[in-house]
């Protein structure tokens, strides 16, 4: 496994602060509001665009691809055979394609690709596998588009960033061909809450908590109908053997950081190419920070020289 470990001094720039202060009124609203409804609740993650800076350059295109609706991504001159299959964070509840279309920009033309962001069924109107049923479904008309499997990437962040890791497990019960890589931002995979670092962090962590996650495990998993242990909906539980080249990332401050170090251990051990990276003084899915601090910056550089390589 290749570790990155941050080049940056501990303690965030001052641009990354947004990241936070996002984080952290969203929290004020979230404890302040017991009667949240649904709706409202995914209108104040719709925000989480805010933090990144538009990239130029990029057009953007609604389409439906294999049945699941979302937004391409198309930076100018991008080389068009080479696909970003991109799943948004938000506990599969929360998060869009419309939330996420910036830092997918931004990603999709630092390595000079094609992104196409899903706006994959939701818990908890649709519980698991839904997510994932439709993630193998766009990445199925991907390859009947003419794209090589080789040259698609599944990427995601948090919950999003499960799904990257599940698609491709589920594509391999299903003999079919993989991605040629797998990116995930901060991934949330441990449908169990055992994480050590769910404790340790909770202080430094502006979001993510035990009673949050709780509410989004149940709404995913049907209210504890499915097994937290299920491979495809923890892949703290797969088989990694055979795995595509894998990129992981995380900020230190965040209560997931556990999930990511855990995920890179076990695919190492079943003879991945791993790379991970976790970055001083960074929030979950700090990468949402791409053109307005030089720690997500770095990070989306270091990825892409990791893709070319």
């Amino acid at each position: 496994m290749t570790t990155t470990p941050s080049t940056r001094p501990a303690g965030a720039s001052a641009e990354s602060d947004a990241l936070r202060a996002l984080y952290a009124d969203w929290s004020e609203i979230i404890a302040t509001t017991p009667d949240l409804t649904m709706r409202l609740f995914r209108s104040i993650f719709d925000e989480w665009h805010q933090p990144t800076r538009e990239p130029e350059d990029v057009t953007y295109r609604e389409e439906t691809v294999g049945g699941v609706p979302g937004i391409w991504v198309l930076p100018i001159g991008a080389d068009t055979s080479k696909v970003l299959l991109y799943t948004h964070g938000g506990g599969f509840a929360v998060g869009s394609a419309s939330s996420h279309r910036k830092l997918a920009g931004q990603v999709a033309k630092a390595l000079g690709v094609t992104a196409f962001v899903l706006d994959y069924r939701r818990a908890p109107e649709h519980p698991h596998p839904a997510q994932v049923e439709d993630g193998v479904a766009a990445f199925t008309a991907l390859t009947q588009r003419g794209i090589a499997p080789a040259d698609i990437t599944t990427i995601g962040d948090s919950a999003g960033g499960n799904l990257a890791v599940a698609i491709p497990l589920a594509l391999r019960e299903q003999g079919r061909p993989l991605p040629g890589r797998v990116i995930a931002f901060s991934p949330w995979l441990d449908m169990e809450n055992a994480g050590e670092t769910l404790i340790s962090n909770a202080a430094t962590d502006a979001l993510v908590n035990v009673q949050l996650l709780e509410g989004m495990i149940a709404g995913v998993l049907a209210g504890g109908a499915i097994d937290p242990k299920t491979p495809l909906s923890n892949p703290l539980y797969a088989d990694f053997t055979g795995f595509p080249k894998l990129y992981i990332n995380a900020g230190s401050l965040e209560t997931l950081v556990d999930n990511a170090t855990r995920l890179a251990d076990k695919a190492e051990a079943a003879g991945v190419d791993v790379t991970l990276t976790v970055v001083e003084g960074m929030q979950h899915v700090f990468p949402f920070l791409a053109g307005s601090a030089p720690e997500a910056d770095d990070e989306i550089a270091a990825i892409a020289k990791w893709y070319r390589g």
